[in-house]
C-alpha cells in the first residue's frame, strides 16, 4: 500500500533519526576532509549544529508541524558551527518554511519545501562553489520536482531522490579539483546525504542504534534519547594539577586520597616532583578544588558534567545569572563602540584584552562558536555597535548569522580569517573615528597581513601538490600549505620564506603551548638573522595545535 503523506509526529522521528545518525557517522565525515588539520572538523560542526535542534524537537510537549518547523529552524540557526553548519541550518531554515502551514506533507510539498532549502542556503552564501553541499542539495531539488510530477507514493520518491543525490556526491570530485587531488567526496555533502538516510530509515520504520555504528577512528556518539544516569553515584569528572608551593609528602598523599575518597570514586592522584594530577568523580567539586588549593596552585582545570538533568540545571542557574547580571547592564547607558573577538590560548586572549576588547569568546580552529554562542557575546557587550571579529574562516558565516538575528545593536563582522588579521584590526582602532569610518580602516588593514600557521597532519594525504603523512609538520598559509617538513622549526622558516618579500616590515611570532619560551627565543634569533631588515615581535599565544601562528606585514 502505497504511503501519500508525512505528519508531524512521523517528521519529527525521521528529524532525529537524520541527526542520530550524522552523530554516529562524524568521524568518518571528518576524514574526508580535505586539509588534515586537527581542528573542528565538518562531521564535527554539521552534528553539533543538528543536535542542537534535535534537542529542541525532543523538548516538544504538543507536537504539530508549525511547532516543529520552528524548533528545527530556531534550533539549527543558533547551534549552526562553521561554515557547513550554517549552511545546513540555512536547509533546515528553508525546508520548514515550506512545511509549516500544512498538517501533513505530500510529495509535493515535500518537493517544494527541497527546493527552498536549496533556494535558502544559496543565497546565504556570499561566493557559492559548486562540488559542495550545495551541489548535493541542489540535485536533491532538482530530482525531487522532477519525481513529484510522477508519482505520489513517498515509499516509490524518496528512495529515488536519496539515489540521486549518492550520484551527485560521486561527482563532486570532478567539479572541485582539490577533492579529486585528495581522492575524497565533499563532507559537507556526505554529511547531508547521512541526515537523510537516517530520517529515511525512520520513515521506513527501522529501529536502528545508530550508537553500534562504529566510526572510523572510535569516536564516542551521543544519543539523542534521554538515558536514565540513576547508576552515575559521582556526576562531575573533576580534574587538575596542582603546582605544589611545598614538599607534597606521601602523607599528604595519603591524607588527601582518604579525602578524596570521602567525597567521590574514581580517584588518581598522582604526584611527580613539583606537580600532583588529580582526577576524582565527586558531586562537588569545589570540595576536592578547596582541599587541593591548600597545597598550592591550580592549573588545567577541567569538569565534565555527567548527568544530563545536572548539565540542564547549571544552564538555567547560568541564564537566570546572566540575565541578572544582563539586567543590571541594561540600566546603564550603553557605549558607542564596542568589540568581541575569537580567540583560543591564554596569551591571544590576555593580548585582545590589552587592546580593549570587551568579550572574548573561545574558540576558533580547534572548536568553531556557534552562532548561539555569538549572540551570547552580543548580549553581553553593552555598546550600541558592536564589531565582531571572527578571526576565522570557518566562523565568518555563524557571525553573519548572529548579525542578521540581532535586532536592537548594530552588528559588524570585520571578515578576520586569523588571529594576526584580528590583531591588526583592533590595533587600528580609532575611538574618536565614527563607526564607518573605523570598519574601512580595519577592512584595509587586515589586507596587508599575511600568516602562516604551523602544526601537525592528522591523516595522510595529498593537497597542493604535496604528499604528506600523518605527524608530518605543515606550514599553512592564507591559501593553502606552503611547506611540509619533519621539524617545527624548519618547516616554520620555509614557510616563512614563503611569506616575507622586500616590503616586509614586521615579523610577529606568537608561539603555542606545546612550545618552550626558550625554544621560541631561539626561533625568534634565527627570524632576526634570516631578516634583518625587519621588526621582530615575539608573544606567548598559548594556542593548542598551532605550534607556531605567524604574520608578516
Amino acid at each position: 500500500m502505497a504511503t501519500k503523506t508525512i505528519n508531524a509526529e512521523m517528521l519529527a522521528k525521521m528529524f532525529l533519526a537524520g541527526a542520530g545518525n550524522i552523530e554516529a557517522k562524524k568521524e568518518f565525515i571528518n576524514e574526508l576532509n580535505v586539509f588534515p588539520v586537527p581542528d573542528g572538523d565538518t562531521g564535527t560542526n554539521m552534528s553539533l549544529t543538528i543536535m542542537a535542534a534535535a534537542k529542541e524537537v525532543s523538548a516538544i510537549e504538543t507536537l504539530d508541524m508549525m511547532t516543529l518547523a520552528k524548533a528545527i529552524s530556531s534550533g539549527s540557526l543558533r547551534g549552526a558551527r562553521g561554515n557547513s553548519g550554517v549552511i545546513l541550518s540555512q536547509l533546515f531554515r528553508g525546508f520548514t518554511k515550506a512545511i509549516k502551514e500544512h498538517e501533513e506533507i505530500d510529495v509535493r510539498i515535500l518537493a517544494s519545501a527541497c527546493l527552498k532549502a536549496k533556494e535558502t542556503a544559496y543565497k546565504a552564501v556570499m561566493k557559492p562553489k559548486e562540488g559542495t553541499i550545495l551541489t548535493v542539495a541542489r540535485g536533491i531539488a532538482e530530482k525531487a520536482e522532477e519525481l513529484s510530477w510522477e508519482t505520489e507514493d513517498l515509499e516509490k520518491f524518496i528512495p529515488q531522490v536519496l539515489a540521486y543525490a549518492e550520484e551527485v556526491l560521486q561527482r563532486t570530485p570532478e567539479m572541485l579539483p582539490v577533492l579529486k587531488e585528495a581522492g575524497v567526496v565533499d563532507s559537507g555533502g556526505q554529511g547531508l546525504l547521512e541526515v537523510l538516510k537516517g530520517a529515511y530509515d525512520a520513515f521506513l520504520g527501522k529501529e536502528i542504534d545508530y550508537a553500534s555504528i562504529a566510526p572510523s577512528k572510535g569516536a564516542g556518539v551521543v544519543k539523542i534519547s534521554t538515558e536514565t544516569n540513576a547508576d552515575i553515584k559521582f556526576g562531575y569528572c573533576t580534574e587538575f594539577i596542582i603546582m605544589t608551593e611545598k614538599e607534597f609528602t606521601e602523607e599528604d598523599e595519603r591524607e588527601f586520597k582518604a579525602y578524596l575518597e570521602s567525597i567521590g570514586d574514581s580517584i588518581v592522584c598522582v604526584a611527580d616532583d613539583e606537580i600532583v594530577k588529580v582526577h576524582v568523580h565527586t558531586n562537588d567539586p569545589g570540595l576536592a578544588i578547596q582541599r587541593a588549593l591548600t597545597f598550592g596552585q591550580l592549573s588545567r582545570m577541567k569538569i565534565d558534567n555527567m548527568r544530563e538533568e545536572h548539565e540542564e540545571k547549571l544552564i538555567r542557574d547560568a541564564e537566570k545569572l546572566a540575565a541578572a547580571e544582563a539586567a543590571k547592564k541594561k540600566e546603564e547607558p550603553r557605549k558607542e563602540m564596542g568589540f568581541i573577538a575569537v580567540s583560543i590560548g591564554e596569551g591571544m586572549n590576555e593580548i585582545f584584552k590589552e587592546l580593549g576588547v570587551d568579550y572574548i569568546i573561545e574558540g576558533g580552529q580547534t572548536m568553531n562558536p556557534s552562532t548561539e554562542d555569538m549572540l551570547a557575546a552580543i548580549d553581553a557587550v553593552h555598546a550600541e555597535h558592536i564589531f565582531i571579529l571572527p578571526n576565522n574562516k570557518n566562523i565568518v558565516m555563524a557571525a553573519n548569522q548572529a548579525r542578521d538575528l540581532t535586532e536592537d545593536k548594530d552588528i559588524i563582522v570585520i571578515p578576520t580569517k586569523t588571529v594576526p588579521q584580528g590583531i591588526t584590526a583592533v590595533i587600528n582602532f580609532m575611538p574618536e573615528a565614527d563607526v564607518k569610518a573605523n570598519e574601512e580602516t580595519m577592512l584595509e588593514e587586515i589586507k596587508n597581513v599575511k600568516t602562516g600557521q604551523v602544526t601537525y597532519a592528522v591523516r595522510d594525504t595529498h593537497i597542493d601538490d604535496k604528499e604528506i603523512h600523518e605527524g608530518d609538520i605543515m606550514g599553512i598559509g592564507d591559501k593553502g600549505i606552503l611547506a611540509v617538513g619533519s621539524s617545527v622549526e624548519g618547516t616554520a622558516k620555509e614557510m616563512l620564506a614563503q611569506l616575507v618579500d622586500e616590503d616586509s616590515e614586521l615579523i610577529s611570532i606568537y608561539y603555542g603551548q606545546d612550545v618552550s619560551e626558550e625554544e621560541a627565543e631561539s626561533f625568534a634569533e634565527e627570524i632576526e638573522e634570516l631578516y634583518p631588515d625587519a621588526d621582530i615581535d615575539m608573544h606567548f599565544g598559548g594556542q593548542p595545535i598551532y605550534y607556531y601562528v605567524l604574520a608578516v606585514e
